[in-house]
């Protein structure tokens, strides 16, 4: 009876706690109480943005405000990682694919009122090009790198000139870094202060902002297409997840994520909308190819076949994660839900390491990271231990290096051990992105391809793929590329990323496209 008493006790406490805590929240601006408003739009997040300058952005909590202040020449349908027309009406590319031509859409301006066009094009792309780039200016290189010259034709026609063919390039121009277009008047004005005064053409103008509480946007009553559903964006920072899960309930946001897989199943219990979208990510295993006893890749199929990927993610991830059905994640051109990946078989895989002379209680060392990641939320080392606790079963001993991520990178590059724990998120939602990236032979170098993978087909395949215009086209090679690649074996593909976000029963028309996070399109009925 006492015992019972006591947990009560607890248990209030723990909600009286709760309850101050978003109490504070409130009082303090960073959760405006705005229940009778139903034209503001209140997004509650894990963290604040960095910069609200697209040319300067890396993190995701940036992209979340950027997608709805600026816009691209094109920009991916929500969803999916098929491009459609934004700025640009219309592209046209020529035979060779190194001439790429965009018309460009009439009658937009800026949220400054200074005119879109060509010019203002020309001044993104070269802002961000050799010799204007900055260090800060993180994936400039990425997704402008290919460009050789950008020239306007006319005030509505722009034409790049690649120094290769790159098919990949309209991915990379929908994406929410460095793609987006700035108000070059604003730009060249406000020079560093462009990042927290952005100006740009999309639905939402910039309103203010105080860091580590909230970012306000304002409907832009001048835009060019269907006018947003709300006036008001209100982005709130909340950094607890049973904090935001609370704000939801008490109608202090709208729209939360970022939550943990029990909270989302608490507001499922409490009749709340949890959408939950598999990431563009790949968490994986992999061997250093290029030395014993990983540089045979029946040893490698072995390994596979001794890890039990659904057991681990039902009790490491708790079923919040999607396992991976190859090297590359659903939504992405190329991903085939049926290829046929190396069961998980401990007796078949016993089998063959002893028939490749790998038996009697051989020994290998895993290195990898000690703190979660988004593709793996349990982190490095309980994720190894999982895998250490299956491959004893097939009679493999395995020691386990655990490093911080910035030392553990150079483990990586010193191939430390015999294979790693790793893992990627896309840049821009092609297949270029995972598979030429991270297994190219010519990715070796610079240290992409960890795995130091090497296969002359698929370089071949990869490179065609990068040149090959037609989307068909494209993706009949990357199946052909995934097929070889599973065989080979150089990673065990263990688990891609699941997003979970939770909305108010008033919310409507939320999309979760990749990419671009726009609010546009969604309703608040009151």
């Amino acid at each position: 009876m006492r015992k019972q008493k006591l947990r009560k006790q607890i248990s209030i406490s723990i909600v009286l706690i709760i309850m101050l805590s978003v109490l504070h929240l409130y009082f303090s601006g960073a959760l405006p109480f705005l229940k009778q408003e139903g034209d503001t739009l209140i997004y509650a997040r894990s963290g604040d943005s960095v910069t609200l300058d697209p040319a300067m952005s890396q993190d995701e909590e940036s992209y979340k405000v950027i997608s709805n202040i600026f816009e691209g020449l094109v920009r991916f349908k929500p969803g999916t990682t098929e491009v459609e027309p934004c700025l640009a009406e219309a592209w046209q590319v020529s035979a060779d694919g190194r001439e790429w031509t965009f018309y460009l859409r009439k009658n937009v301006k800026f949220h400054d009122g200074t005119p879109f066009n060509a010019e203002a094009v020309q001044f993104n792309v070269e802002r961000q090009m050799p010799p204007n780039r900055t260090e800060n200016m993180a994936y400039a290189s990425f997704v402008f790198g290919m460009v050789e010259s950008v020239k306007t034709i006319n005030p509505y026609t722009v034409k790049f000139s690649l120094k290769y063919p790159y098919a990949p390039f309209l991915n990379n121009l929908a994406m929410p870094a460095a793609a987006p277009i700035v108000s070059p008047a604003a730009a060249s004005a406000l020079g560093d202060n462009f990042s927290v005064n952005p100006i740009g053409t999309g639905p939402f103008k910039f309103g203010s902002w105080e860091k580590g509480k909230k970012l306000i946007l304002n409907k832009n009553l001048d835009y060019w297409g269907k006018q947003p559903q709300c006036n008001r964006l209100v982005f709130t920072v909340v950094n607890n997840s049973r904090l935001r899960s609370l704000a939801l309930k008490m109608h202090m946001a709208d729209i939360i994520d970022e939550i943990t897989p029990q909270d989302a199943r608490l507001l499922e219990q409490s009749g709340y909308s949890i959408i939950k979208k598999p990431g563009l990510d790949l968490s994986y295993l992999g061997f250093f190819t290029d030395k014993k006893p990983f540089d045979n890749p029946e040893v490698r199929r072995a390994i596979s076949m001794s890890i039990d990927r659904e057991q681990i993610i039902a009790t490491l991830f708790h079923s919040e994660s999607h396992v991976a059905d190859g090297p590359l994640p659903p939504g992405v051109l190329g991903y085939d839900p049926g290829i046929r990946l190396h069961p998980y078989d401990p007796i078949g895989a016993k089998e063959l390491l002893a028939r490749n002379g790998f038996g009697g209680n051989p020994k290998i060392t895993i290195i990898t990271y000690t703190d979660p990641r988004i593709y793996n939320p349990a982190g490095g080392e309980k994720l190894a231990e999982a895998i250490r606790a299956d491959l004893a079963l097939v009679g493999v001993d395995v020691e386990i290096k655990a490093y911080s991520w910035q030392q553990y990178k150079e483990a990586l590059y010193k191939e430390e051990g015999n294979a790693f724990l790793y893992g990627w998120i896309s840049d821009n939602g092609d297949p270029d992105n995972f598979l030429y990236t991270l297994l190219s032979s010519s990715q070796i170098g610079n240290g992409l391809n960890s795995s130091h993978y090497r296969n002359d087909e698929i370089d071949m395949l990869l490179a065609k793929a990068q040149q090959e215009k037609d989307r068909l086209s494209r993706e009949e090679l990357y199946h052909k590329a995934v097929k070889i690649i599973v065989q080979d074996a150089p990673w065990v593909f263990l688990n891609n990323s699941v997003n979970l976000t939770a909305i108010s029963p008033k919310i409507e028309g939320l999309f979760l496209p990749t990419g671009n996070n726009s609010l546009a399109t969604v309703t608040k009925i009151n």
